[in-house]
């Protein structure tokens, strides 16, 4: 099958030649006719199935049949993550070279007043995500009346982010009327209630399993250790052994962790760069332009990039952490093997692991193939332990040793450390006398009053009854001479003249 007999126009063809693409995708073949006829479609396909020129070679050709409308877009085009929405962008921008449409790409990180410019002059292709979307709604600088035809990319993904509400709003500002292209890697029974509710009868294209990996990826399942350093040990093996590892993509669990592996990486010669949600849109665009370009051999990522990358030349994917979502482990090894390649995913999973990677394998519905460690590789992993942190224990400041002594000095430091490992010389009964000596108190010479002390009397307590003696129940008189008595008992009492 060819492009040529799905019925797309003539300008999109001569677009599809010049990019160098000859055949479909399964998804393209199935999805590309409904969208032509105008029907709602929900498509189920893994990622790295071509879903986005899915619904970009239809739309394009749709538009050349009807006409512009004042300033307001006619295809409305919703992604979960910044780069995923750029993506979008540039497939549009691809495939509608030979197209005179204005296109205007909606995401946080870019100013406000810059995309205002291109919503002032009109778009006809509106990609956008959904909080910056909803942002320019409630400025006032965006109508939706006007979208024929509204498209949700990675919608598992941002039932994940926890879009699904705004995306909900989003879909009663359009029209109606709309022809809706709804695409997930997916299936929950949050985002199959969204599909009863918002698309209307839709033709259902399914290319794989949903829920499965491709079989041209390559699973390993590595045992690594749980101590931090020795799994960051256990990566650089797996790197070093990785066959034909042209590029690569490490997939954290955590942000922090993102950081903490790129460092240990580079410290040890490797090139690799990291891509995280706590950088800024230009960061995170120059780290990714770099890794396609192949400036950059290993991106250190945290799930944000797991989904939607369109990447095609990733060798190998090395999940550092086993993702706690089994639908994560799906989009993350999916980074590689795409559109036919062949490519690796080698993840790295402690005993503590285990609920996790039985979760997946029930979800694929395949056991992943396990390449156990040896002895030797166990003792470089923890050679590794005491390497990677002897650099981070001369680097730290000296602790102070209480609020008035200040610092103390190396010397000190070292004398104190070395009297505490030696064993203390002392006799029991040295020891004992020690304990038996009272201590001073912090305001004074003076010292608790132990029992039978006759020199520090007890204190009388300042009530009328007395107080409690340490010898007995209630000491119970009235006041004396050696009494505590209130001024005012003390006072003469003034009697008025009768």
């Amino acid at each position: 099958m060819s492009f040529s007999t799905l019925g797309l126009s003539q300008k999109v063809l001569s677009a599809i030649d010049a990019a160098g693409y000859s055949e479909p995708t399964p998804i393209q073949a199935q999805a590309i006719p409904h969208v032509l006829e105008r029907k709602d479609v929900l498509g189920l396909a893994q990622t790295g199935t071509g879903k986005t020129a899915a619904f970009s070679l239809p739309i394009l050709t749709l538009l050349e049949r009807g006409r512009a409308r004042a300033r307001m877009p006619r295809s409305l085009v919703i992604a979960p993550t910044r780069e995923l929405a750029a993506q979008v962008a540039e497939s549009f921008e691809t495939f509608g070279v030979n197209h005179k449409y204005t296109m205007a790409l909606l995401i946080g990180g870019v100013s406000f007043e810059e995309q205002e410019k291109k919503l002032t002059k009109g778009a006809d292709i509106l990609i956008a995500t959904p909080g910056r979307l909803l942002d320019h709604f409630e400025r006032g600088k965006l109508l939706l009346t006007g979208v024929e035809f509204m498209v949700v990319d990675e919608a598992d993904r941002m039932l994940d982010m926890g879009f699904m509400p705004d995306l909900e709003r989003i879909f009663k500002l359009v029209p109606f009327t709309r022809q809706t292209l709804f695409f997930s890697a997916t299936m929950p029974p949050e985002i199959e209630r969204f599909v009863n509710t918002f698309l209307h009868t839709p033709e259902r294209v399914e290319v794989a399993r949903a829920s499965s990996t491709s079989e041209t990826i390559t699973q390993v399942l590595l045992n690594a250790p749980s101590v931090a350093a020795g799994k960051r040990e256990t990566l650089r093996k797996a790197i070093d052994g990785a066959e034909d590892l042209s590029n690569g993509i490490i997939f954290c669990n955590r942000k922090r962790d993102v950081s903490v592996v790129e460092r240990s990486l580079k410290r040890h010669g490797y090139n690799a760069g990291c891509l995280h949600g706590d950088m800024d849109q230009r960061a995170r665009m120059q780290t990714l332009e770099a890794f396609r370009n192949n400036e950059l051999t290993l991106l250190v990522a945290s799930d944000v990039a797991a989904r939607g990358l369109d990447i095609p030349a990733v060798s190998h994917v090395f999940n550092f952490d086993v993702p706690t979502h089994a639908e994560d482990y799906v989009h993350r090894i999916g980074r590689t093997g795409r559109a036919g390649r062949t490519g690796t995913a080698i993840t790295l999973a402690s005993k503590a692991d285990g609920k996790y990677v039985a979760a997946i394998e029930e979800m694929i519905g395949q056991p992943i193939p396990k390449a156990d460690t040896t002895p030797e590789d166990q003792a470089d992993a923890a050679e590794a332990v005491a390497e990677d942190a002897k650099p981070e224990t001369e680097e730290k400041p000296t602790r102070r040793r209480g609020r008035r002594g200040g610092r103390k000095s190396n010397e000190a430091q070292a004398s104190s450390e070395t009297s505490e490992a030696t064993p203390s010389a002392k006799t029991d009964e040295e020891s004992s006398e020690a304990a038996d000596k009272p201590k001073k108190s912090r305001r004074g010479e003076r010292t608790p009053r132990q029992d039978g002390d006759e020199a520090n009397p007890p204190k009388r307590g300042r009530g009328r009854r007395g107080n409690r003696n340490d010898d007995g129940p209630d000491d119970r008189r009235p006041f004396g001479e050696t009494d505590y008595v209130p001024a005012f008992l003390l006072r003469p009492i003034r009697r008025s003249a009768a």
